[in-house]
């Protein structure tokens, strides 16, 4: 059985800022398959900040992209009223699916509603807190 696992943009920041291979440790970490999901919006956000951040930003971004090209892209709708983290819960909470980011807020938001979340820890390997569902 495939897993879906939504990544949030932060964590695609992940193997230029630490050089870690998240596709690997996912793998480790959820011990089967699993199929790497970025919702629309997220791609979006990506392409926005690879065209408009810093300089060093952009380049994490386009390394970001880069490694957004092995997921699934999700074409879902963000409704107007709807901030980025809004959109990723709702989808999380449907899909019944785990979600890898590093804002500390979102995974509180998703711990509440019991869905299960993998993040750095210590800038050296995956973390996960809840259970696989």
């Amino acid at each position: 059985m495939t897993i879906k696992v939504i990544l949030d943009a932060n964590f695609l920041f992940i193997p230029s800022q630490f050089q870690i291979d998240i596709f690997d440790e996912l793998m480790k970490l959820l011990n089967q398959r699993f199929e790497p999901v970025l919702l629309s919006p997220t791609y979006k956000e990506l392409q926005k900040i690879a065209e408009k951040g810093s300089p060093k930003i952009r380049k994490h971004a386009s390394l970001a992209l880069k490694l957004a090209e092995k997921c699934r892209i999700a074409r879902v709708e963000q409704r107007f009223e709807e901030t980025h983290d809004d959109v990723v819960v709702r989808f999380a909470a449907e899909w019944r699916c785990p979600v890898a980011t590093n804002d500390r807020a979102l995974r509180k938001r998703l711990r509440d509603i019991n869905v299960t979340v993998i993040y750095l820890r210590q800038r050296s390997h995956l973390e996960m807190e809840g259970n696989v569902p």
